[in-house]
């Protein structure tokens, strides 16, 4: 069977575990290649450091896909994480124009806020700009929060009812017509996981909670979810595993008592992603 190929376009986080030092190695376990477009370079993610170094590769992006088209380059699926400023979410929605074909999948980790809040440096108007990214993918995995900064609704803290959940995932559906992953569902104190709709039915993946969060947990989860999907198996398999794998990882480094903002050990966990995609 011939190999898939992802381009991945995230920043280069050099230190802390996230976007595209988390999206190679664990799409690349899935069996699938990855190919790269980085957004910026930075020494350390933002999330707990300070000074951390920044470099802006803004101007590059398009350059980069535009040597790919020339070259033949093909890919399979993109899958989009996060992205420093309107300008990037614009470019990007050049690139998947420039390099898709009528095979390839998007998938959109509309990477910009949780616990209720945006990231620092997104402007009240950055969720309209990703909207329209969103609307260029397959598939499309926000947090609760960025859901509702995309519907323009509340947002409520957990636990979630059901009817909370669904309603977001038809609102979804009827704003973009994609298939929805929403992650950081807890219908209680105990659980938590991931709702699936891809248009016919709603499904949902939960696993134990682990009491602590760590940063570039929601990295892991898209980018097994992406990986998973690459060997064909269905969006609610992918979000099974994904959902599987990304507590595993949490739960190794919960009991290993490491610091939240160095992200989650998910190398020594990387046999087990294996176990679950081969089951």
């Amino acid at each position: 069977m011939r190999q898939k190929r992802v381009a991945a376009i995230h920043d280069i986080s050099c230190f802390g575990k996230c976007s595209l030092t988390v999206a190679l190695p664990i799409i690349s376990a899935c069996g699938t290649e990855t190919a790269v477009i980085p957004t910026a370079v930075l020494s350390t993610h933002t999330g707990g450091f300070k000074n951390f170094t920044f470099r802006d590769l803004t101007d590059d992006l398009l350059a980069i896909a535009r040597h790919w088209k020339s070259e033949g380059i093909t890919v399979d699926a993109v899958y989009t994480g996060y992205l420093g400023s309107k300008a990037q979410v614009e470019i990007v929605c050049k690139i998947i124009e420039e390099i898709q074909n009528e095979a390839t999948k998007v998938i959109v980790d509309p990477v910009m806020a949780d616990n209720g809040r945006l990231y620092n440096g997104f402007d009240s108007d950055f969720p309209l700009q990703m909207k329209k990214l969103c609307m260029k993918a397959d598939v499309i995995t926000p947090n609760i929060t960025e859901a509702s900064l995309l519907l323009g609704i509340p947002f409520e803290q957990s636990p979630h009812s059901r009817e909370y959940i669904e309603s977001i995932l038809y609102k979804l559906r009827e704003l973009t017509g994609k298939s929805v992953v929403l992650t950081g569902v807890c219908p209680d104190e105990k659980s938590i996981g991931a709702a699936v709709f891809d248009g016919d039915n709603i499904d949902y993946c939960f696993a134990e909670r682990v009491p602590s969060s760590y940063h570039g947990t929601g990295d892991i989860f898209a980018s097994t979810l992406t990986g998973v999907l690459m060997n064909g198996k269905t969006l609610y398999e992918s979000a099974g595993v994904a959902v599987e794998f990304t507590r595993s990882c949490i739960e190794r480094t919960f009991k290993d008592h490491k610091e939240m903002r160095y992200g989650v050990n998910f190398e020594a966990e990387l046999p087990n992603l294996m176990k679950l995609l081969n089951r």
